[in-house]
């Protein structure tokens, strides 16, 4: 299956761990901390007496001269403390006893008790009372009964005979629906934890789990195969103008769909057209693996092709940077193609410079767009081949034809005085040669339906009749119009059809 992947796996793996921790959080808190707790720890345990310990004398030499007996004395601070989350009252401890607690010194003799309480809890001092079953005997010592909030403690200085340093101490008793133990605390004083081991290890594998999630979702490639992919070969024919946005889709797709191939084979709109009628009149198959691209709408006649709206284009005039305009009025512009102005110092240019007009031919959807768009009229009749010099001397303007958007921008930029037009981005940054207003509207696609500017065009793809649903050229038409398909277009400088704006424009036209 496709999903199963090591990313995804991991992903998987590492969500469950999640959700496996987070249930455990749950019991956690409603199982362990309801409990009530009593947790006790030694926070001293020294010898005060006269004895010698590993041949050295304690430092406490001579403390009971007076008391032979007392020659091994110990002293132990032990702290008593609730560290459940809820208070323990008198009545929770279950002993028969008057007391609550015990606590067992090991091997050792009590032979005094200090209690002594925390600031803030004197009410604690009047439950340690013999009356209350405070008392010691022997090595034990019974403690009351004494109620304790969350997180309230008290502690017992005992003074201690016939036992070395170390001997265990353990307190005992019963608690309702809670336990005695001794707390993991080490440092004197030092206040509970706010979390329990348990929440802490669940915060640390949940912490991971986030850390796992992130770094696959940052280092994982979420590039995705588009949907549908398919193998196979398909030829994309036409528009010279469109041809640079379809090159980039073509080795997109290939990387993404392997098995698949994409030819674009672009030589004018009008060429790609026919190409592809006649290839579908011909196929014995139904519709071929051909696409056909179109700068503006197919011409009549061909009643067989199906079209679809990609991307909505703006072109552009280029004038040679020797030219010193940067507007021209649809009118001038007309009178120029008309050949009523031959010269740019007609138009303000301080120098002699001939108008030399560089087009395409008449397979070219740009040239087609340009005629519809802004001469209203066809183009006047090509009369040079160089385009410099005139071979026609009837013709009013010098006129030369090529076969290529690439070729047009080339010459222009090359010879003084030329003027030519490509699609937007083709016209940007050229080196030798800017683009012009027109009527003072810039070309740019961020403009188009909001200004008159009239040099665009719908790009049409055309089939021959509906491709089946599972062929390249249908995964290739919706891989246009989706996705990553739509960031190439605008990155090339056309709006794609599927986008918002996009839509409202290409039903417009």
């Amino acid at each position: 299956m496709e999903w199963v992947s090591p990313e995804n796996v991991v992903a998987v793996g590492t969500a469950l761990l999640g959700v496996l921790a987070s249930a455990a959080v749950l019991w956690y808190e409603r199982r362990v901390p309801s409990r009530k707790r009593i947790g006790y720890r030694i926070q001293l345990d020294t010898p005060i007496g006269n004895n010698v310990r590993n041949g050295r004398p304690n430092i406490r030499l001579g403390l009971f001269n007076d008391t032979p007996d007392m020659s091994d004395a110990t002293l132990v601070l032990l702290r008593i403390e609730n560290d459940g989350s809820q208070s323990i009252g008198d009545t929770d401890y279950t002993g028969r006893e008057l007391h609550g607690l015990t606590a067992d010194f090991t091997d050792r003799f009590v032979r005094g008790l200090a209690v002594t309480h925390p600031s803030g809890a004197d009410h604690l001092v009047e439950h340690f009372t013999t009356a209350a079953g405070l008392r010691f005997v022997g090595n034990t010592i019974y403690i009351p009964r004494v109620p304790l909030n969350r997180g309230e403690h008290f502690k017992l200085l005992v003074l201690l005979s016939g036992g070395p340093v170390g001997c265990e101490v353990r307190i005992t008793g019963g608690i309702r629906d809670g336990e005695v133990m001794p707390n993991r605390a080490v440092l004197p004083d030092d206040k509970p934890p706010l979390f329990g081991r348990a929440a802490r290890n669940i915060t640390v594998l949940l912490s991971a789990c986030v850390v796992a999630l992130a770094s696959i979702i940052v280092v994982r490639d979420d590039t995705r195969p588009p949907i549908g992919c398919a193998q196979g070969e398909l030829t994309v024919t036409g528009s010279t103008a469109f041809a640079p946005v379809v090159r980039e889709l073509a080795k997109k797709y290939e990387k993404d769909c392997e098995g698949s191939r994409v030819v674009v084979d672009a030589h004018g709109s009008a060429a790609g057209i026919r190409e592809l009628a006649g290839k579908g009149e011909k196929s014995a198959q139904g519709s071929p693996a051909v696409i056909a691209l179109s700068d503006g709408p197919k011409p009549g006649g061909f009643p067989q092709l199906r079209e679809n709206r990609v991307a909505v284009s703006a072109f552009a005039l280029v004038v040679n940077d020797k030219v010193p305009v940067t507007n021209l009025s649809l009118s001038d512009i007309r009178r120029i193609y008309r050949g009523e102005i031959k010269d740019w110092k007609q138009l303000g240019a301080k120098s002699n410079l001939r108008v030399l007009l560089v087009s395409r031919d008449a397979n070219s959807g740009t040239r087609e767009v340009f005629q519809r768009r802004v001469l209203g009229r066809n183009e006047p009749a090509n009369s040079s081949r160089d385009c410099v010099t005139k071979d026609d001397r009837e013709s009013e303007v010098v006129r030369c034809e090529l076969d290529s958007t690439e070729q047009v921008l080339a010459s222009v930029a090359k010879l003084p005085g030329a003027l030519g037009y490509s699609e937007l981005r083709g016209g940007a940054g050229l080196k030798g040669a800017h683009r012009l207003d027109i009527d003072g509207e810039p070309p740019s696609v961020e403009t188009i339906g909001a200004s008159a500017y009239p040099y665009r065009e719908i790009e049409y793809a055309y089939t021959y009749g509906q491709p089946p649903a599972d062929s390249l050229a249908s995964s290739f038409l919706g891989y246009m119009s989706r996705g990553s398909g739509q960031d190439v277009i605008r990155t090339h400088g056309h709006l794609p059809c599927a986008t918002p704006k996009g839509l409202r424009i290409c039903g417009e036209d």
